[in-house]
């Protein structure tokens, strides 16, 4: 019991450590999820600077000046290294990005210097040519570094997504443990009841079932009727034929009540060699006709070669005569009546014995 109690509280510490770590891993994911989201318009603008660049510098060829599209593209690289401008772009932490970033964003100053001299002088005198396509590997780079920071955020999210997916399978397979513990458990708790009220030879509830019935203190309504049954010959039987004769006399007993009486009435093992029982909303001639049934199945029995034979005393008593009657003072009229037929019974031994209609007395 220590041990299982002890068990249980380190599953219970097992768990809570989980679940804390569960909550950790979404809170990771989530800070990734929200830093891949501005991580790919990161690398749609820089991607964006890259073309636009192009664009900037054919127009300036072909003498088809755009300042607003200079700008456009300073508004750009601003927010794209200092999470600044217009455009609601987020600095990555990543450094091999932010030097390539810089070094693009060092020579654009460069290339638009080369842009003056173009306007000044005809881009025959001049570099731009050359300095563009240098331009172009550089923010080819750059948004290269930062596809390649968005892929090691990507990586670090399906990581904590299959640590959050083992994290939930050992609590998913510690809760069914528990479970199937608590099944079992439940099982043995039931089981333990069972013994608690039914007896082990019949099958039958037992004395403490009985009792439970009997201390009942509500006077009953419906008419009732409860029956004593005493095997007369038990002790003859376990001195004669020895004690597991006794124990197949009382299973079998057991069986004969249980085959005449109503499945819905209450049948149970008083004590050693005592049955009782009791029979709800019934009367004098349904009590009768059990009891006449009974004795005729228990002749049918008895004439079985190497059959134990099944000899009782019987007494009963119905709560119709006793308005104000609980079941423990129905139990005591049958019992005291019962006791009347045993003593009919030694009187009469040898002889036929014949089912009366008075209550529980057989003559």
């Amino acid at each position: 019991m220590q041990t299982n109690k002890k068990n249980k509280n380190i599953i219970g510490i097992i768990q809570s450590f989980l679940i804390l770590i569960l909550v950790v891993l979404i809170i990771c994911m989530m800070i990734q999820i929200s830093r891949l989201q501005g991580t790919a318009r990161v690398i749609n603008y820089a991607g964006l600077v890259r073309g636009a660049t192009q664009r900037e510098v054919k127009l300036e060829i072909t003498g088809n000046q755009n300042d607003e599209l200079i700008k456009y593209l300073d508004d750009i690289l601003l927010g794209l290294r200092y999470q600044d401008g217009h455009y609601n772009l987020v600095k990555l932490n990543d450094e091999e990005y932010q030097g390539k970033l810089k070094i693009q964003s060092d020579y654009w100053d460069k290339l638009k210097t080369e842009i003056e001299a173009v306007r000044n002088k005809g881009y025959e005198n001049t570099d731009i040519v050359n300095m563009s396509e240098i331009y172009f590997t550089m923010a080819d780079e750059t948004v290269s570094a930062a596809e390649s920071y968005s892929e090691k955020i990507a990586t670090k999210i399906r990581t904590i997504e299959l640590l959050s997916a083992l994290d939930m399978l050992i609590l998913v397979i510690l809760v069914i443990m528990q479970t199937l513990k608590a099944m079992q458990m439940a099982m043995q708790n039931r089981l333990l009841e069972q013994k608690a009220f039914i007896d082990a030879y019949t099958g039958l509830p037992n004395k403490n079932a009985c009792n439970e019935l009997l201390n009942k203190k509500d006077i009953i309504t419906d008419s009732t009727a409860c029956i004593m049954f005493d095997l007369n010959n038990l002790k003859t039987v376990n001195d004669t034929m020895g004690h597991s004769a006794g124990d197949q006399l009382i299973m079998n007993f057991s069986k004969l009540l249980r085959s005449v009486i109503p499945e819905k009435d209450f049948v149970g093992r008083y004590g050693g060699d005592e049955f009782i029982a009791v029979i709800y909303h019934t009367n004098e001639a349904e009590i009768k006709e059990i009891l006449k049934v009974l004795y005729r199945e228990k002749d049918r029995l008895n004439s079985y070669e190497n059959q134990i034979p099944i000899d009782y005393a019987c007494g009963w008593a119905l709560s119709s005569d006793n308005m104000s009657c609980t079941m423990q003072m129905l139990l005591d009229d049958a019992d005291a009546n019962m006791y009347k037929n045993k003593q009919l019974c030694k009187e009469y031994t040898g002889r036929r014995i014949k089912t009366n209609s008075i209550k529980g007395i057989r003559i």
